[in-house]
């Protein structure tokens, strides 16, 4: 409605589309266990039609809620060494126990395509993916409001033993020492709260420059379509 009170030229530009070629983001979300990144994570691709959820290979097993190649894809200890092996992983760590990767030619043909790609990992994935890929990686790590709250949700969720919360809390200490790591922070205190933020670091890291491949080619035919 604003536009209304535009001049004419400007609120032909505004009421059109312009997509400018640009290549994908790699966002990577982490967090300790039971902060929210698989929420958050959740959230984003249900809202947006542009990013696409990078699925982790593990060891370990499959929870009841988990479907095998939607949330990852479950392999054996000798597949993920194989993979490892082969230079197939961008990314991969052991936590608690248990071992984790992403395979990189999915990913690579996606950015490449301009498509956005998640990552929910932990934060030695977060710190593999950007010493492998920097200028594409935008990392963002999710904190709980205080380890009492964590604790909370870990046994809300129910989908681990007493002795495994307890691992995980203990564990969290150290996790959330590696803050400093990551490009962006965000406290998890309020869901809707956190969302808009990791939703507002997305859009602002897709409009930079370096990332809008079209834009020179954009400027080029604005300065030869200028009346002289």
């Amino acid at each position: 409605m604003a536009s209304a009170n535009l001049p004419q030229g400007q609120q032909s530009a505004d009421q059109s589309t312009i997509r400018l070629a640009r290549r994908g983001v790699m966002l990577v979300l982490s967090s300790p266990s039971g902060a929210g990144k698989g929420t958050l994570s959740r959230a984003l691709l249900e809202s947006d039609r542009d990013i696409d959820l990078s699925i982790s290979v593990t060891t370990r097993g499959r929870r009841p809620s988990e479907v095998d190649g939607v949330h990852y894809h479950f392999i054996t200890v000798p597949r993920f060494e194989a993979m490892k092996t082969g230079a197939e992983l961008l990314e991969s760590a052991e936590v608690h126990g248990n071992f984790y990767g992403t395979p990189v030619e999915p990913v690579e043909r996606a950015i490449a395509a301009g498509r956005d790609v998640l990552f929910d990992i932990d934060w030695q994935g977060a710190v593999q993916v950007r010493d492998r890929m920097p200028e594409d990686t935008v990392s963002i790590f999710i904190l709980p409001p205080s380890m009492g709250e964590l604790r909370q949700r870990l046994l809300r969720r129910a989908e681990d033993a007493s002795d495994v919360i307890e691992k995980r809390l203990h564990n969290a200490k150290y996790e959330m020492r590696q803050w400093t790591r990551f490009d962006y922070i965000v406290v998890n205190d309020d869901l809707n709260r956190a969302f808009s933020d990791v939703k507002a670091i997305l859009q602002a890291e897709r409009l930079k420059r370096v990332r809008r491949i079209g834009a020179g080619e954009f400027v080029e035919g604005l300065i030869a379509s200028t009346p002289t």
